[in-house]
């Protein structure tokens, strides 16, 4: 098996074999195009200025589609280079491959095929029922932010259970930090977190220590600052649609079967080139389109078939909880996760109390969404996602599989879409805390923890970027705007206190403090979250592929407490008895009969009932 790699594009600059370098820009808005070759000369750099060639694709399904391309002989990897729009404007490739000094400057040449991969040779990934999911912010998860120090903790990651790393965007976006959802170099890695070769060199060793690497990506918009598409290929936005963001990226009008190959290239280039085991789609929600073969299904389609023998795994942030495009993995033109923030909102307002924007859909009945959610998997469907398709939130008639969700306690929009970027640990109290743990990491759903949780980080995460001149302004007064309808941040004395985004401070109060990892508590945590990863590896992940749906059973005990059942396809099943208040809680006329060994128990629990914040889970093999 081939220890080199690389994805054939249509789009952006290809090392010919032969030598040379041939350059292809889609510009169907354009009347004339020039490559820009920066020269390396005595005197320091001179550009070269090549004249393009423009065709028309023969055949195409689109014959308005324009290409421009030219080979250069001289060229080669390193070269830098960029296009001249109209003889008036200089704009990097949209498909670079890396622009290391940033999304306004050149574009560098890459020869994918001179990286060897030492590890990833022969690796075909995790099964999904294995997936134990750790979400990573590369600028902010070690002090230096880079992908050469955050592999140098990807030992510890291996040792506490974890299987999957999933990378918040690496897409290239302005500036020296941000979360990454405003990429406009979607081939390019964020330079200032490191090289092309050093995003290799840690899923190479990601993949040497059994760990895959998972990558977010963003679909359903290019950020505003850097994207120059609109200027010579307007196609690439669509005049039918409209999102959040302003128009919407063209999947379904004219000009759009490009546009939708270059984000299928996207997706594909990730995979082979970089050997990741899956992607996450931001936000789907957003992405418009009324085609028979809608993007997502289309991208779903062509990912299987270029990868039938590696665990690829895609996953979905889909805010309509569509659950007609969940499906077992591997299953073309579907997905087998989704973000489920069905489990986590119930959760976050039964242990808080807060009633404010989402979580006032969750304030009645708390525990019975929470139940529903641990046997059935969602429970809203539809939703008002964008002002063109919104339809009602309905409740759920509908089980799931479980193994579709991906449930989680903290991720990056729970944590920094809070106005101080507070993770859970500063909410609640310890207690409260370990037994929604143990309850997120024993339920059958694959599992999603955010960086730091597992030594119960008290850093905040908060949202950061690094925008300048009147975006910089807008951002900052917007941020403090937006929590104005809340009451402790309602008159412009509070809204000052919430840090500006894009003051490099608040970036920096964002990264982990690794010395805390070290102390007594840091190490308590880290050695249960090991113990709930060991248990949950051999005794609930080898029974996720035979679960029931529709057969799983939760019963309320009292006002705060759940007993779940989750029927197995062997006649066993996995149970859970937990006590989410500070009062002790006896059980009722018919207890559960508790295991004597082989259990997880949590809190005092014995033949009377369970204590405060008290659980336990076993396997039943007497379900039947």
């Amino acid at each position: 098996m081939s220890t080199r790699h690389a994805h054939a594009m249509r789009f952006g600059a290809q090392v010919r074999e032969g030598g040379g370098v041939d350059f292809r820009l889609w510009a169907p808005g354009a009347k004339r195009v020039e490559l820009v070759l920066k020269i390396l000369v005595a005197e320091g750099d001179e550009a070269r200025f090549i004249e393009a060639h423009g065709n028309a694709c023969q055949g195409d399904e689109d014959p308005a589609r324009e290409w421009y391309e030219l080979h250069v002989p001289e060229a080669t990897a390193g070269s830098r280079y960029r296009w001249r729009i109209d003889g008036e404007l200089d704009v990097p490739d949209p498909a670079s491959r890396n622009n290391p000094d940033g999304v306004h400057d050149f574009s560098e040449v890459v020869d994918p095929l001179s990286f060897e991969w030492a590890h990833s040779q022969g690796w075909q990934g995790v099964p999904w029922h294995e997936a134990v999911m750790y979400e990573m912010h590369v600028g902010a998860f070690t002090p230096e932010g880079t992908y050469a120090a955050a592999q140098a903790r990807l030992p510890e990651l291996a040792q506490l259970g974890i299987t999957t790393v999933q990378l918040m965007p690496q897409a290239s976006y302005p500036g020296r930090f941000g979360w990454g959802y405003d990429g406009v170099l979607l081939f390019a890695p964020q330079c200032s977190h490191g090289s092309p070769d050093d995003l290799k060199r840690f899923i190479d060793a990601a993949h040497g220590l059994g760990l895959m690497v998972m990558l977010d990506v963003v679909y359903n918009h290019f950020g505003p600052d850097g994207n120059y598409l609109s200027r010579y290929a307007p196609g690439f936005f669509s005049e039918r649609h409209h999102t959040a963001w302003g128009a919407a990226i063209n999947f379904d009008g004219p000009g759009s079967a490009t546009v939708r190959d270059f984000f299928i290239d996207n997706a594909l280039y990730w995979l082979e080139e970089y050997r990741f085991d899956g992607l996450r789609f931001d936000a789907v929600h957003a992405m418009l389109d009324d085609s028979r073969l809608d993007i997502m299904a289309a991208l779903s389609v062509r990912v299987r078939q270029a990868f039938p023998q590696r665990h690829i795994h895609l996953v979905l942030e889909n805010d309509s909880n569509d659950a007609s495009r969940l499906d077992k993995p591997g299953t073309p033109g579907r997905f087998e996760g989704q973000w489920n923030g069905d489990f986590h909102h119930p959760v976050h307002v039964l242990l808080t109390g807060e009633r404010d924007g989402y979580y006032a859909e969750y304030a009645d009945d708390t525990l019975g969404q929470l139940a529903t959610s641990l046997t059935d998997g969602l429970v809203w469907q539809g939703g008002p996602h964008n002002w063109e398709h919104a339809q009602p939130r309905r409740r759920t008639t509908s089980p799931q599989p479980l193994m579709n969700m991906v449930n989680f306690l903290q991720n990056h929009d729970q944590v920094g879409n809070r106005a101080m970027g507070d993770r859970l640990g500063q909410l609640v109290s310890e207690p409260a805390l370990r037994l929604v743990t143990a309850m997120h990491l024993l339920n059958p759903a694959p599992p999603l923890l955010f960086m730091g949780e597992e030594f119960g980080a008290a850093t905040p995460f908060l949202y950061f970027s690094d925008w300048s001149g009147e975006l910089r302004q807008a951002v900052t007064e917007g941020r403090r705007k937006e929590f104005a309808q809340f009451p402790q941040f309602s008159d412009a004395r509070t809204q000052a206190l919430i840090p500006d985004p894009c003051d490099e401070g608040t970036f920096q109060r964002s990264k982990l403090d690794w010395a805390a990892a070290s102390q007594p508590q840091g190490q308590r945590w880290q050695s249960f979250y090991r113990e709930l990863l060991a248990w949950r590896r051999l005794h609930v992940a080898p029974h996720t592929t035979t679960l029931l749906t529709g057969e799983h059973h939760a019963e309320r005990i009292g006002e705060r407490a759940l007993s779940v059942r989750w029927a197995l396809g062997d006649g066993a099943a996995l149970r859970m008895a937990v006590n989410l208040s500070e009062q002790a809680m006896s059980w009722p006329a018919a207890a559960p009969t508790l295991p004597a060994s082989g259990a997880v128990v949590e809190g005092e629990v014995s033949a009377r009932g369970l204590g405060p914040w008290a659980g336990v889970w076993w396997i039943d093999r007497t379900a039947n």
